[in-house]
């Protein structure tokens, strides 16, 4: 329990500071990871995958609160915009969720494999949408918050590679896009991992010290050190090269991508 505890304490301080310096949430590196790290403790490979979003999602909720915070007192959270597409948030996420809970693990990995190449390679090429010039309606905005939700709880991550793309495409400056976004996790992340409890209270394999298919102490440890070292990841982004450091996590991606998609496509 200490080397496991040990292990998710400096998962979330990696993936603090990757949060800080790449803008990106962390659920992109938790969710591997921990996958990984849930199939050598020997969980069932029904309930691996599952419990990796899962619990990456409970720790987004801690996080994005000082997250939302921070950016508000900026003054670059759009509430206007944030109210409509928190209410599709809100019922993508629950359907999203369900979705995740009906596939295999396998399948939900072939699902996150794809995900999380198509975002390497924006990361690499360094594919940033144009800033529109037509501002969204209340009925589009949540019907893109539902289509967020959606994704985001089956992937395990707090929405902000599909949030600020989508803000910025419908005329939303990149300040307010990337606040609006992180205020936006919070209901992600909420919502999923409330659903998460409730659909996995029977689920079969899970070890104890769980809480439907989130895992305490990878909860626990992940939380306390990615919202300490998300402050780290800030200021280093302004001392070191960023592009290069990018290039780095986006291969990293691509690797991981690859991984799930050859395992899972060959049978494990």
């Amino acid at each position: 329990m200490i080397e496991a505890l040990v292990l998710y304490l400096v998962l979330g301080a990696v993936a603090g500071v990757a949060a800080g310096l790449f803008g990106i949430g962390g659920g992109l590196l938790i969710v591997p990871v921990l996958i990984f790290s849930f199939t050598l403790q020997g969980l069932p490979e029904a309930v691996v995958t599952h419990a990796a979003i899962a619990t990456s999602l409970a720790t987004i909720v801690i996080t994005s609160i000082s997250s939302v915070l921070a950016h508000n007192s900026r003054g670059s959270v759009r509430w206007d915009l944030f109210k409509p597409l928190a209410v599709g948030i809100g019922a993508g996420a629950i359907i999203g969720v369900l979705i995740a809970d009906s596939l295999s693990g396998p399948n939900l990995q072939l699902l996150l494999g794809i995900f999380v190449l198509s975002v390497s390679v924006q990361m690499a090429l360094d594919l940033k949408p144009k800033q529109g010039s037509t501002a969204p309606q209340a009925g589009e905005l949540g019907f893109a918050g539902s289509c967020i939700g959606c994704a985001s709880s089956i992937f395990g991550i707090g929405g902000g590679t599909l949030t600020v793309p989508y803000l910025t495409i419908r005329r939303t400056e990149m300040r307010q896009a990337v606040g609006t976004s992180a205020a936006c996790g919070l209901p992600i992340a909420a919502v999923s991992a409330l659903v998460y409890i409730w659909v996995g209270q029977d689920a079969q394999g899970m070890p104890e010290y769980s809480l439907g298919y989130i895992y305490l102490p990878a909860f626990a440890g992940i939380a306390v050190a990615s919202s300490q070292f998300a402050k780290v990841g800030a200021k280093l982004a302004h001392t070191l090269p960023q592009k290069r450091l990018k290039q780095v996590f986006a291969l990293f991606l691509f690797i991981v991508g690859v991984r799930f998609l050859v395992l899972n496509l060959m049978g494990g």
